[in-house]
């Protein structure tokens, strides 16, 4: 089977957990197409032969690469071509389900604005497909509820465990780059700086509590900044440090203590399973998504309020062993999303579309 995996605009997405989790499905299917067993897959990341005729028009004249089944990542006129070529040439379409018109809300000046026709824009574009996957079963039913017309399968973006190896040797050096000394545990958060991700509570909270905040991540600087991330990045309270983007996430997850990750909308969250596949104590908003991933006491303390994260964060600060406890089964919780168990889930949706358009 040859699989063109794409995503569009890649170097546009670099900081974004899309290209992280595409990054993930292609690492995913080589090892399992390496594995002993050795299964038949090759996977493409370039549809374009010529990438000069790529707006030509017309199916017979699209140069695109040879290939079995399309999955694409994004959802953009790349992506367009790429699923009107499958479709009218009989071969198997995967969407994947990265963008939903909840999370594009609080992401950007106007992000607000626009998400309605994004929305209906979605419906659209994922309804092509004979298969749409997403990243959990929140995300389903929310591609449910926006009357999507596929089948649509959930599946974990998976953790690269091996990319976050050596995180440990980084502590001190990102400690020292970024000003953070003293003793108490370093509360983090690592992605891209949103308001829907939480960084007003992130903020607020930090306003409460003696310990140092870091936000390891990039954060619009320009004219699509919102008024919120104007205001918490040009004046921050003064234990909170806004990195921007880093060069590598290890030192991130080596630096920090306590993950505080205080979303209010997530389609998984691949920040969440890195910082537990480090053996980090996770503190996370009590949403849908997170219900079906990770249980409160367990693996994470979960909080819906100002007040419960402010004590969660207190409870973790003095208690050294509820930290180690929360982050050994943190650890155990992440390695059920390795990276070859999302292989082997893509390769069985991959057969089963397969087999379904044959059929049809």
């Amino acid at each position: 089977m040859r699989v063109l995996n794409y995503l569009e605009c890649g170097s546009l997405l670099a900081r974004s957990g899309i290209s992280t989790a595409a990054a993930q499905q292609r690492t995913a299917l080589s090892r399992i197409a390496d594995a002993a067993f050795a299964v038949d897959l090759e996977v493409v990341t370039d549809p374009w032969r010529d990438p000069r005729c790529a707006f030509r028009g017309g199916a017979a004249t699209w140069p695109i690469v040879d290939y079995d089944l399309a999955h694409c990542n994004a959802v953009g006129p790349g992506s367009i071509a790429v699923a009107r070529h499958a479709i009218r040439t009989g071969r198997p379409l995967v969407l994947h389900a990265h963008v939903t018109r909840a999370d594009f809300r609080d992401s950007f000046r106007g992000s607000n604005a626009i998400s309605r026709p994004l929305g209906r824009y979605l419906r659209w574009f994922y309804s092509q497909a004979d298969l749409v996957c997403c990243p959990s079963r929140a995300t389903k039913r929310h591609l449910e509820n926006e009357s999507v017309d596929a089948p649509i399968e959930p599946i974990t973006n998976g953790v690269d465990v091996a990319s976050l190896k050596g995180y440990e040797r980084l502590r001190e050096p990102y400690r020292s780059r970024y000003g953070i000394d003293g003793d108490d545990p370093v509360v983090f958060a690592v992605g891209n700086v949103f308001e829907r991700k939480g960084v007003s509570t992130f903020c607020r909270l930090a306003r409460q509590l003696p310990y140092e905040f870091v936000w390891f991540g990039p954060y619009d600087r320009g004219p699509l900044a919102s008024q919120a991330i104007r205001k918490w990045t040009q004046e921050p309270p003064d234990n909170v440090t806004f990195t921007g983007w880093i060069d590598d996430k290890r030192g991130a997850f080596g630096a920090g203590d306590v993950f505080c990750f205080p979303t209010r909308v997530e389609n998984q969250g691949i920040a969440v399973l890195e910082a537990m596949a480090c053996g980090k104590p996770v503190v996370i908003r009590d949403i849908p998504v997170f219900e079906e991933f990770y249980t409160d006491g367990k693996d994470c303390l979960k909080c819906t309020t100002d007040a419960e994260f402010r004590n969660a964060i207190e409870r973790l600060a003095a208690d050294p062993g509820l930290r180690r406890r929360l982050g050994r089964n943190a650890r155990e919780t992440a390695a059920e999303h390795d990276l070859e168990t999302v292989g082997e889930r893509l390769l069985e949706l991959y057969r089963q579309v397969s087999v379904r358009s044959v059929d049809d």
